[in-house]
């Protein structure tokens, strides 16, 4: 039995409260699915500034009546101290998904960058001190290694920051850092790679490469690389990330205010990935069969490469990835299928 399948019995005996930032977002969403499907209590805090309510509305219909019961919404913005606190009365665990994700949007909005994700996230993390939750576990990126080169990434290892987003998720780490020594609260920053699965808005400029090119895939519309294909990510579906957020909640005392990279690592490149898609969808779309990418001017702020060594995870948490790559996609593509076709 793995440390997860262990954690997931114990917490079904066991059950506990939970705040969930951003629990209408894709992540979000995905922990409020599996915690009510372990019968756990949730809180859910979400603006709609990028969350959806037809993801809480699927989560709806994935769960039992009874544990959707479990489930209380508020609907507001981080920048409220207030309602942060309300909703962290009583949990013993805060997952801190919200944000304004994006290296682009940042630039183009360094201060609604900021705003969101320095303010709302000090706001947040003084509400759950104040509240003397167990632990909060926070949502960190691979940004903040910015222009180191080395790979794979290692924690202990960061660079120059790339983009505004990249310094926000920084900050958030040394915020953590500064309220564990200064008031004890315990937290765990995780250090998300290139994250995907269903419920990932495929929409707007700011999209993910996955979900945007499978509905460019979809709809006959071309398919656009920035760069020539070379680049390359680590690539980690939505389960593995939920997994280590349960983990790094539960996890030993000695394993707390620490950061942790949650990928694969692995690296999948741009055109690498576009062949991986191409494949699965050509059954059923056969324009597929000869088309090509186009490529674009590599964008501002992004990194060429990026691999992470999840050797801390697996040792001080238990973690242990549940797909693949090749395993995630097969996963979500019938939803993306049904939802963008």
């Amino acid at each position: 039995m793995t440390a997860y399948e262990e954690l997931r019995r114990q917490l079904i005996s066991q059950p506990k409260t939970w705040l969930v930032t951003g629990a209408a977002g894709f992540i979000g969403s995905h922990l409020l699915e599996n915690l009510l499907l372990l019968n756990q209590r949730v809180v859910g805090l979400d603006n709609f500034a990028t969350g959806k309510k037809a993801n809480l509305d699927e989560v709806q219909r994935l769960v039992k009546p009874d544990q959707w019961a479990g489930f209380t919404f508020l609907q507001g913005d981080l920048l409220d101290l207030n309602l942060c606190r309300r909703a962290c009365e009583g949990a013993d665990y805060v997952l801190h998904q919200a944000a304004l994700g994006s290296v682009p949007r940042s630039i183009e909005d360094p201060l609604g960058s900021n705003a969101a994700n320095v303010t709302g996230f000090l706001n947040v993390l003084t509400a759950a001190r104040d509240a003397k939750v167990r632990r909060f576990v926070y949502a960190s990126s691979s940004s903040v290694y910015g222009d180191d080169p080395a790979l794979p990434k290692v924690e202990s290892k960061t660079g120059r920051p790339l983009s505004p987003y990249a310094v926000t998720k920084a900050v958030n780490e040394l915020y953590a850092g500064v309220f564990a020594g200064a008031y004890g609260l315990q937290s765990m920053g995780l250090r998300y790679f290139n994250v995907f699965g269903a419920r990932q808005d495929p929409n707007g400029p700011y999209a993910a490469v996955i979900p945007q090119w499978i509905r460019a895939m979809l709809s006959r519309q071309p398919v656009q690389i920035n760069g020539d294909g070379s680049t390359s990510r680590d690539f980690c579906y939505v389960a593995n990330t939920v997994q280590a957020n349960l983990l790094a909640a539960t996890a030993p005392d000695s394993a707390a205010n620490q950061v942790y990279n949650v990928a694969l690592n692995s690296r999948t490149t741009l055109n690498e990935l576009f062949e991986l898609l191409r494949r699965r969808l050509e059954p059923n779309c056969p324009w597929l069969r000869d088309l090509r990418p186009a490529c674009r001017p590599f964008r501002p702020g992004d990194v060429l490469h990026s691999q992470a060594d999840i050797s801390r995870a697996c040792q001080l948490l238990g973690y242990a990835p549940s797909h693949t790559v090749e395993q995630g996609l097969d996963e979500a593509l019938p939803w993306y299928r049904s939802h963008l076709s």
